[in-house]
Order: C-alpha cells, then sequence, then structure tokens
C-alpha cells in the first residue's frame, strides 16, 4: 500500500474512506508516529518514522497522506503556560506570551486545555518546519491535551503521580479532587535522574513518598530499568489502564495512550 511500516495495519483500512478517518500523528525532536482512526476504533498505527519521510513522494506515504476527514498534530513544544478560564481574555495572548520567550520565528498557540484552564504555548521554527507544506499549523495541538483528557476521564486519585515517557522525556501529572493540579515535563539520561525528576515533582507537591502511586504510560515496563529505579522510592507502581479507542488485542495500551488519545482533542486556533 505505501513503503512505510507499521505495528498494526487493520485489514478493513480502506483509502477511499479517508475522509471517515482522523489521523493522529505525535512528534518529538527527532521524528514522529501516526495512527489513523476510524468510528473510535484503531485502524493504523507506524512504527516512528523521521521527519524526512515528509519529503518522500507522495506514493511512498500513501495512507500518511491520505485526505483524512480530520488531523491531528501534536508536535514538540519550547515552552508553556496554564491560564484559569476565569482570568483568561482572549485579547491578552500576547501579553500573557511574554512570559513564553517567544522568537521571531516562533508561533504562539491559545486553546481550551480543559473546563478551567487555557493553555498557551509556543511552537519553534524548527517543528513548523517539519511540517511546512504537508500539514496546516491549524491542526497543531498542545501535544499533551490528549493524555491529560484522557487520564483525567479514567478516575484519579491524590497520591497518583501519572508518568508517561517518550525516549528520554518525561511528563508528570497530578490531579487533586479531580482537577489538574500538577503537569510538567524534564529531559533525562538514565533512570537516576529520572527518578530525581519525579521525587522533586513529588516533594513540591507534598506527597509523603511511600504514599505515591505511580501510574505509567508510554515507553515504560514494570520490569525496566526506569521503573525498577522508580519502584525503589515510592509506594507502588502500576500501568496506566485507561484506553481511549478500541485496539486490536495485540496491543500494549499504555504505550499507545498519548498518541492515542490525541483523538480527544480538535484543532488549536493559532494566533
Amino acid at each position: 500500500m505505501d513503503n512505510l511500516s507499521y505495528q498494526y495495519l487493520d485489514h478493513n483500512f480502506s483509502p477511499e474512506k479517508a475522509q471517515d478517518y482522523t489521523l493522529l500523528l505525535q512528534g518529538n525532536r527527532s521524528g514522529f508516529s501516526f495512527a489513523v482512526v476510524g468510528k473510535n476504533k484503531l485502524l493504523a498505527l507506524s512504527n516512528p518514522l523521521g521527519w524526512d519521510a515528509l519529503g518522500e513522494p507522495a506514493a511512498e506515504n500513501n495512507l500518511l497522506l491520505q485526505n483524512y476527514g480530520k488531523r491531528i498534530i501534536g508536535l514538540p513544544f519550547g515552552a508553556f503556560t496554564f491560564v484559569p478560564v476565569s482570568l483568561f481574555d482572549p485579547g491578552k495572548v500576547a501579553d500573557f506570551a511574554r512570559f513564553l520567550d517567544v522568537k521571531a520565528a516562533d508561533k504562539v498557540f491559545s486553546q481550551p486545555l480543559d473546563a478551567e484552564n487555557q493553555v498557551i504555548f509556543k511552537i519553534g521554527s524548527d517543528m513548523l518546519a517539519a511540517i511546512e507544506g504537508t500539514f496546516s499549523v491549524k491542526d497543531v495541538v498542545f501535544a499533551p491535551k490528549g493524555w491529560i483528557l484522557a487520564v483525567a476521564g479514567g478516575g484519579t486519585a491524590n497520591q497518583n503521580l501519572y508518568l508517561n515517557i517518550s525516549r528520554q522525556t518525561v511528563e508528570i501529572l497530578n490531579f487533586r479532587d479531580g482537577k489538574l493540579r500538577f503537569y510538567n515535563s524534564f529531559e533525562f539520561t538514565n533512570e537516576d535522574e529520572l527518578a530525581y525528576f519525579v521525587t522533586i515533582a513529588a516533594n513540591e507537591l507534598q506527597l509523603p513518598f511511600d504514599t505515591v502511586n505511580l501510574v505509567m504510560s508510554g515507553d515504560a515496563d514494570l520490569d525496566d530499568q526506569n521503573c525498577g529505579r522508580l519502584s525503589y522510592f515510592f509506594g507502588s507502581i502500576e500501568l496506566n489502564p485507561v484506553k481511549v479507542i478500541t485496539l486490536p488485542k495485540q496491543s500494549v495500551s499504555h504505550s499507545v495512550l498519548s498518541l492515542t488519545a490525541l483523538s480527544l482533542c480538535g484543532s488549536s486556533g493559532a494566533n
């Protein structure tokens, strides 16, 4: 069908029905993965690809470049800030953006995060250049938004720290009484640095380590070095069981949660 490689491709996938499908694309600095969803069911899941794949002839990327009914793209962001909806004024986005150290070639986005928060974030020129000519910036969303919504929708506990690991980036999330309390991301190079950042977050949230339950998604396995090191510091650790779409039996749901959760997002507004 094309020259890309897939972790999964449903035998019922039909390019002729692309208008009925949604393309989900999640990027990092070195590349991206994508999924195609139809009727809340996973139809295709790519292996990781380099950004140079977008420069190949259309025939080589047949499934990626179909005329999908909706495209939702999560790109690495340079900086962000959450603004309570009660304080947010659309006419003052530029004022809030001053806190983001925006460069001339950056683009600032503003979009609802949840019922109580607006997120304002910037995307750097390198990431904008990566999708230029292939996808529209109108399809770009705050990359963690879907994961945050998915975790919130799955039911939260005050003592849970939710971690999503993608390569050497960890995102950390916490809720209090069902409301978003903390989100941040950190770059790490080994399991000790990972543990350091998670303990810093727990300290900031005043959560006693022995009461903390870590809920893992992304590049995580309970038997890997990262989880092994984290289990030394915290009370308990588990894999995130939340699913937002129907997955094939062979899929490991926690590993694709942040990508598939993009299906919970709409397109952003770019300012």
